[in-house]
C-alpha cells in the first residue's frame, strides 16, 4: 500500500512517499515533522526571503558566529564540495557589477532533504523517499525499489527510467527555471547541456555533482566517471543520452 503527501515549502512542491502494510489516509507524526523541518531550513537559507539568516549574513548584516550552527555547517559543506569540484561548486557567484553573492542553494536543498529523510527512516518502518523538486531521498527495505524516471532537457521528457533501492538521485538542468544555473568563474549562464543526473550514496553530493558537472558542460560525463560511488545520465541539447559506465546495464532507457 502506498500513500503521498505534498506541500509548498522552499518555493517548490515537496512529496512524501510512503509504501508498507501500515499505509492510512492519515498523515504519520514522522512525516509532518519532515515537513516543519524544511520550512525551518527554509526560514534559515531562502535567498528569496529578505529576513532569513543567509540573506543577512550576505548583506553583512549578520556575523556567522550569531547564526544557526546550521548555516555554518552548510558553509563548511560548500567549501567541501567547491574543493572537490575543482570550483565548478560553488556558492559565492559573481554578478555583472564584480560583486558576489552568497547562495548555497545548489546545496541546501539536497542536504537538508537527505538529513529530513534519514530522521523519516528512523522512524518508519516500511519503504519511502522524499521528493523536493526532483532532488530525491528514497530508501526500499524490500524487493521492489523505487522507479525513478530520468527528465531529458525539457520538464516533460523522460529518457529512462531508474530502479532504485537506497540513496539520491539530482537532476540539474534548465528545464524549469530557465538559466538559474551559472559558471562560478564568468557568471554566465550555463547552456551547453540539456541536463545532468547524478545518482549515488548521498543526495547531496549527488545534487554537487550534478550542478556542478552541467555548469561544466563540456567533458561532463568523463568528469563524472571519475567520481568513486556515483553515476550519471548526461543528455545533450539535441536529446543525446550518455550514461557512466556503471548505470548502463541498469537504466532502462525509452
Amino acid at each position: 500500500m502506498t500513500a503521498a503527501w505534498v506541500e509548498q515549502i522552499m518555493g517548490m512542491p515537496v512529496s512524501i512517499h510512503l509504501r508498507g502494510a501500515e499505509v492510512g489516509e492519515r498523515a504519520p507524526k514522522a512525516v509532518t515533522d519532515v515537513f516543519a523541518e524544511l520550512r525551518e531550513v527554509d526560514r534559515l537559507f531562502s535567498t528569496y526571503r529578505p529576513d532569513s539568516q543567509i540573506s543577512l549574513l550576505g548583506k553583512g548584516e549578520l556575523e556567522l558566529g550569531d547564526c544557526d550552527p546550521l548555516v555554518a555547517e552548510v558553509l563548511a559543506l560548500s567549501d567541501e564540495a567547491r574543493a572537490a569540484t575543482d570550483g565548478w561548486f560553488d556558492v559565492l557567484l559573481p554578478e555583472p557589477d564584480g560583486t558576489y553573492r552568497l547562495d548555497p542553494s545548489g546545496l541546501v536543498k539536497g542536504w537538508a532533504v537527505q538529513r529530513a529523510a534519514a530522521r523519516l527512516g528512523k522512524r518508519w518502518a516500511g519503504d519511502y523517499y522524499v521528493n523536493a523538486g526532483g532532488d530525491i531521498a528514497l530508501c526500499s527495505r524490500g524487493d521492489r525499489p523505487w522507479r525513478i524516471g530520468i527528465e531529458g532537457g525539457s520538464a516533460d521528457t523522460l529518457v529512462g527510467v531508474l530502479p532504485l533501492f537506497d540513496g539520491g538521485i539530482a537532476t540539474s538542468g534548465n528545464a524549469h527555471r530557465g538559466g538559474h544555473l551559472v559558471r562560478p568563474d564568468n557568471g554566465e549562464p550555463a547552456a551547453e547541456l540539456g541536463s545532468v543526473t547524478v545518482v549515488g550514496p548521498s543526495l547531496m553530493w549527488a545534487d554537487v555533482l550534478a550542478t556542478a558537472a552541467f555548469v561544466r558542460g563540456v567533458g561532463a560525463l568523463e568528469w563524472l566517471q571519475t567520481q568513486d560511488g556515483y553515476d550519471a545520465v548526461v543528455v545533450g541539447l539535441d536529446g543525446s543520452v550518455e550514461c557512466t559506465t556503471g548505470i548502463r546495464s541498469v537504466v532502462e532507457l525509452s
